[in-house]
């Protein structure tokens, strides 16, 4: 579906830190949720989340492992990988796309904080 590859295109764009190739697909009114830290609107605000926690990211591999696509739903069971100064950050996830006339409207990423944190002592000290 073209939902599912421009789910591809965005997180081929974010792996690399294109916030410019990434954000256009996203609508102006559009809602990003981490669910363990919270939700943000726009594509300034996917950009305000993601620029700072991807700062002391090397490289990332996202790996898309799965999807389904249901109308304007698109779902992706991921592994993110961060390499960081310490070695690599695994990090099971699941986003849920939503689409609205072509553009995502809501984007949700389900994943355990304690995991992302046990692996980057770092991150945590900046969260505390």
């Amino acid at each position: 579906s073209d939902h599912l590859a421009t789910v591809h295109r965005v997180i081929a764009a974010m792996a690399v830190k294109d916030y410019d190739a990434a954000l256009p697909y996203f609508a102006a009114d559009c809602e990003y949720t981490n669910l363990p830290m919270g939700t943000v609107t726009g594509p300034d605000g996917v950009k305000a989340t993601l620029e700072p926690f991807f700062a002391p990211v090397i490289e990332n591999d996202l790996v898309i492992l799965r999807t389904a696509v249901e109308g304007d739903t698109v779902f992706t069971e991921r592994l993110d990988r961060h390499r960081i100064e310490t070695g690599w950050v695994e990090l099971p996830v699941t986003g849920v796309f939503v689409f609205r006339e072509g553009k995502i409207a809501v984007w949700r990423e389900y994943f355990d904080m304690a995991t992302l944190l046990r692996q980057w002592p770092e991150l945590a000290a900046n969260l505390s």
